[in-house]
């Protein structure tokens, strides 16, 4: 069965959900290129900061290099480059693309399922930033730095909740994402499964059919074989008609497996074939008496299938199974159902004669499918029924 290829979306869908995986070392890099080269422009304009000199440009070296492991230790990252950002911080360089890092830590953590982790750690940022403007700036440099203004703290706390916010963001799409690929694979299993017992069934409703008849007229022509060969000759052109259908009928399934898509080539059986039908029931002995009821009407392609489908499996069944020469057959056309019902008088032979067992699952699985019913069973005054209930 072929399945059709699944659409790769927008880039930004693409690169959020390349964002938790593949090689790390490509955005530490861009993330230290652009701390290096954004810092060294924020200090041109921060005079009253402390001049970026090789212990701030390593410290702004240190928290990409962490990034380049995010993804294995995610926990740990997070917190480094929180507590690497506070030492850059408290050792009074100038403000700037410093906080990226964090920010890709924070993101990182979050997607790995680590949200305590990345809120703990920014967090500690933003409780740190405020006991060193606030507090501890009187020992830390720049000498004769004031404290900070209570409008920083509030721009420092909504860049926190923003990084919180897109992080929280992302990883919900991506569970959603996630689970519209489960559920789109679980569909795609159901439809295969689906697929598989339909041609399943149909394989066994014509197999089925036809090898009862083959069977059955061997048997005659071996018992006539000597006594009358005329009989014996007409079981075995009755032979070679129902493999040369039953050929024909695997070969149309067949094609449909070779390929998948490409409408069959002939059209699927329906009840427009029940005198066919009552003519192979009658080459292997059984009669047929059909009855019907109601203003006969066109099915549709899966509902006349199914109906074809249940009566030939039903007639095959009490070709094999039943000691009646005789089955009637009523079909029954109500206004919103129709209803098909096979009786014979029995008794069973109690022989599976070659039978899987599958003939009566099989039925229900046809009318099921359509919304309808099957019940069969013994009927009361010997004998047995079927009773199908298909909705139109």
């Amino acid at each position: 069965m072929e399945h059709q290829r699944e659409h790769p979306g927008p880039p930004w869908r693409r690169w959020v959900e390349r964002a938790g995986r593949g090689p790390a070392w490509r955005s530490a890099l861009l993330v230290a290129v652009v701390a290096q080269i954004g810092s060294g422009l924020a200090a041109q304009a921060q005079s009253g900061r402390v001049e970026l000199d090789w212990a701030g440009r390593l410290l702004l070296l240190l928290g990409p290099a962490l990034l380049v492991v995010r993804h294995r230790h995610p926990v740990p990252v997070v917190y480094g480059v929180s507590a690497v950002t506070l030492v850059y911080l408290a050792a009074g360089y100038p403000y700037g693309p410093v906080f990226i890092s964090l920010a890709v830590a924070c993101f990182a953590a979050v997607i790995a399922g680590h949200r305590r982790a990345a809120w703990g750690a920014v967090g500690l940022l933003w409780a740190g930033h405020l006991l060193l403007g606030h507090w501890l700036y009187r020992y830390l440099p720049p000498a004769g730095d004031g404290p900070a203004p209570w409008g920083q703290e509030l721009g420092a706390t909504a860049w926190v909740l923003a990084i919180l916010a897109l992080s929280e963001l992302v990883r919900v799409r991506r569970e959603q994402w996630s689970r519209e690929r489960t559920e789109r694979a679980a569909a795609e299993r159901r439809r295969a499964d689906e697929e598989r017992l339909r041609i399943a069934r149909e394989l066994h409703d014509v197999l089925a059919h036809s090898i009862a008849v083959i069977n059955v007229q061997a048997g005659v022509g071996l018992a006539l074989l000597d006594s009358d060969p005329e009989q014996a000759r007409t079981a075995l052109t009755t032979i070679k008609a129902a493999s040369k259908e039953a050929l024909g009928e695997v070969r149309q399934v067949l094609d449909t497996l070779r390929a998948p898509g490409a409408a069959p080539r002939a059209p699927a059986p329906g009840l427009d074939r029940l005198p066919e039908l009552v003519e192979q029931a009658a080459a292997a002995g059984l009669g047929v008496h059909i009855d019907t009821e109601g203003q006969a009407r066109t099915l549709p392609p899966g509902a006349d299938l199914a109906a074809f489908r249940i009566l030939q499996e039903a007639l095959t069944n009490v070709v094999r199974h039943s000691g009646s020469r005789t089955a009637r057959v009523r079909l029954a056309w109500q206004p919103h159902s129709l209803e098909l019902r096979v009786d014979d008088d029995g008794p069973a032979t109690g022989s599976p004669a070659g039978g899987s067992g599958n003939g009566l699952a099989g039925m229900r699985e046809r009318a099921g499918a359509l919304g309808g019913t099957i019940e069969a069973g013994p009927r009361p005054d010997g004998g047995f029924r079927v009773v199908a209930r298909l909705p139109l």
